[in-house]
């Protein structure tokens, strides 16, 4: 963003109007103007990108939160369907149900850090 303009610059355009008189006068308020047009675009621009990164940032947020809800809401009865089983191996297929939800979370969320860099 452009340094933002002083009080002591606009005093100064004003002064230097007055100083220069009317042949010149129209010449010191185009520039002036231009500054300040600069200036409100700089901070335009400024404010677009924030918003802009706040809401993929939001989007991001949603996703990984609908995955997390998701995980448990599909983890949980597989858990209880293996344990129903009643084999011998509950145990290692609670294993491979919850080491699988994991992995898929954080390769998720790796992969939304890699995007964000």
């Amino acid at each position: 963003m452009s340094a933002q303009l002083s009080p002591e610059e606009i005093r100064i355009a004003a002064e230097t109007h007055r100083e220069l008189g009317p042949e010149y006068g129209d010449a010191v308020i185009g520039s002036f103007l231009e500054r300040v047009s600069k200036e409100i675009d700089a901070r335009v621009d400024a404010r677009l990108a924030a918003g802009q990164q706040s809401k993929a940032q939001q989007q991001h947020q949603s996703r990984s939160l609908g995955l997390a809800i998701t995980s448990i809401a599909l983890g949980v009865p597989l858990s209880a369907i293996t344990l129903g089983l009643g084999s011998g191996h509950q145990l290692d297929g609670l294993a491979i149900i919850w080491v699988a939800i994991a992995i898929i979370n954080v390769a998720y969320a790796l992969g939304l850090r890699s995007t964000r860099h």
